[in-house]
């Protein structure tokens, strides 16, 4: 079973600052573990070279505005969008090569090339608004590469599960009042974390109402829980949705090492979370899959193990092997998430047929 890896050792010259949470060491201690576990001399797997996205792709999502004021941004090397989202002398080529990474995992996957295409870029995209962009975020690499794919392709439905811990806000904005693709999201309570959205009543508007899905899970949620959520509402979704393509946004933050979240998920965790979009992609969508990695700072701690189990899943490898940063101490009393599945259920009942209890 063939992948596709995109990454380029100019994913690397992106700053913010040495210390911040996302910072170059995210790829290079991944890239470090995969070449440690031999993933990288295996023949199924293709390290893929991004390419750059042009004026046209990005013209598909973001305004001819915020354009101009980042490029013009980066040419100085000056300045943020926000507090904690720099820009500096290579913001702008370097998010063109991210949004660009996953434009090559997309074809790379409808073209037949590989079965599967795993996209370690950064910087991420998902709280990059049309006109704006804020949480580490600058181009919308998921919304760029998917625009892309229908102006190009016969892809029509697209499934975007973003199980990143903090809510995509940016991608939900921009395919908010569209049908052609379903965002569900899968995150920490947004009272509890930034940024602060993805309501469970935030449904889509217009043509788009219906299509969108926000799950918000308290803090300290565990393995067990996000499989509930994935049996009782991304599975039936899914399924009758009908999408031509599973895109999971690939957030690693929500392993229980995590610096700057407060979840509990393991390495072996991701593994099964992955397993559940293979399977969808398998029965729904002819196996089409692409991931994309989004959040994760824990640099030495859980961001190369939960990278790993993600690639390994998709190559079809045992995980049951992976190892984990640290010794996992659930919580005292694990958070019941069967509150949050009945709210989701109310909310959706008109568009979708959900499982009762």
């Amino acid at each position: 079973m063939t992948m596709g890896l995109i990454y380029h050792d100019a994913y690397l010259k992106h700053e913010h600052t040495p210390t911040h949470p996302e910072r170059r060491e995210r790829l290079q201690y991944t890239m470090d573990q995969l070449r440690e576990e031999g993933v990288l001399d295996d023949e199924d797997v293709c390290q893929l070279d991004p390419i750059e996205v042009t004026d046209e792709q990005i013209a598909r999502v973001h305004t001819q505005r915020y354009v101009d004021r980042l490029r013009s941004m980066s040419a100085t090397g000056t300045g943020r969008l926000s507090a904690d989202t720099h820009v500096s002398e290579h913001t702008w080529e370097t998010a063109k090569l991210s949004a660009g990474g996953v434009i090559r995992g997309l074809e790379a996957v409808e073209s037949g090339e590989v079965a599967s295409a795993f996209v370690m870029a950064r910087p991420g995209g998902h709280h990059a608004f049309a006109d704006d962009g804020h949480g580490f975020c600058y181009l919308n690499n998921t919304a760029v590469g998917i625009r892309h794919l229908q102006a190009t392709t016969d892809v029509d439905r697209v499934l975007i599960w973003d199980w990143d811990a903090h809510h995509g806000d940016g991608t939900e904005s921009i395919f908010y009042e569209d049908p052609s693709v379903l965002v569900m999201s899968t995150h920490q309570d947004g009272r509890t974390l930034f940024p602060g959205t993805g309501d469970v009543e935030d449904v889509g508007e217009g043509p788009g109402e219906g299509y969108n899905v926000n799950v918000p899970l308290p803090p300290k949620t565990t393995d067990e829980a996000y499989m509930q959520v994935v049996t009782e509402i991304f599975r039936p979704i899914a399924e009758q949705y009908d999408p031509d393509l599973v895109f999971v946004e690939a957030g690693q933050d929500n392993h229980f090492t995590d610096p700057i979240t407060d979840l509990g998920v393991t390495a072996q965790g991701y593994a099964a979370l992955m397993d559940a979009a293979v399977d969808a992609a398998d029965t729904l969508a002819g196996g089409d899959i692409v991931a994309s990695l989004a959040g994760g700072y824990g640099i030495e701690g859980g961001l190369p193990y939960t990278n790993l189990a993600v690639i390994a899943t998709l190559l079809d490898y045992e995980t049951a092997y992976i190892r984990e940063p640290a010794i996992y101490e659930p919580p005292t009393e694990n958070p019941d998430v069967s509150g949050i599945i009945q709210r989701v259920r109310e909310v959706h009942e008109e568009y979708w047929d959900l499982p009762s209890e």
